[in-house]
């Protein structure tokens, strides 16, 4: 609701990047190594739509000393809206996304946090590619996201959780 009535331009690229997007098989069976290129191409289209990553170089002051408190990136920002990826990472990164969107919503930085990761259900996917060691129980999907979240994670902060699921896949590319 808030980004569709207060931030109808980024929620606009968000839906219109979605609707683009196809998970094909020769990019789950792409080595890793690196980013993978399924984030890869949603952050390309966000960016040329004019999102960028964007890290704060937020301090507070005590008693006159400066004490910095560093933030992680975001990997897609514009206008008060911050999109991460999570596609296939440690789960510890969904803590480390959840806790900066709590962080910079408290600062009135960010007014709303996108998460776009994987559904559980591909798992059946990636071991039928045999990739399944590579994408496991332990990584970032949306039953390892959801208690996070429920456990408070993201403060105030408002979300909106994506999870691409079977019907993003297309086995044929």
């Amino acid at each position: 609701a808030i980004l569709a009535s207060d931030f109808v331009s980024e929620f606009e690229d968000i839906l219109a990047c979605l609707e683009s997007f196809r998970l094909r098989r020769s990019d789950i069976l792409t080595p890793g190594g690196g980013r993978s290129p399924i984030p890869v191409r949603i952050d390309g289209f966000l960016q040329r739509r004019g999102w960028k990553e964007q890290s704060f170089n937020i301090r507070i002051e005590v008693d006159g000393k400066l004490i910095p408190i560093p933030t992680h990136g975001i990997d897609n920002y514009k206008n008060g809206v911050g999109v991460e990826v999570e596609w296939n990472n440690k789960t510890e990164f969904y803590d480390r996304d959840l806790n900066n969107f709590r962080l910079l919503k408290e600062l009135r930085v960010l007014s709303v946090g996108v998460i776009i990761t994987r559904m559980t259900e591909m798992q059946a996917v990636f071991d039928e590619l045999g990739k399944g060691h590579s994408y496991g129980a332990s990584t970032t999907h949306w039953n390892k996201l959801i208690p996070k979240v429920q456990g408070g994670g993201a403060g105030c902060c408002p979300l909106l959780l994506i999870g691409m699921g079977i019907k993003c896949y297309d086995p044929s590319s």
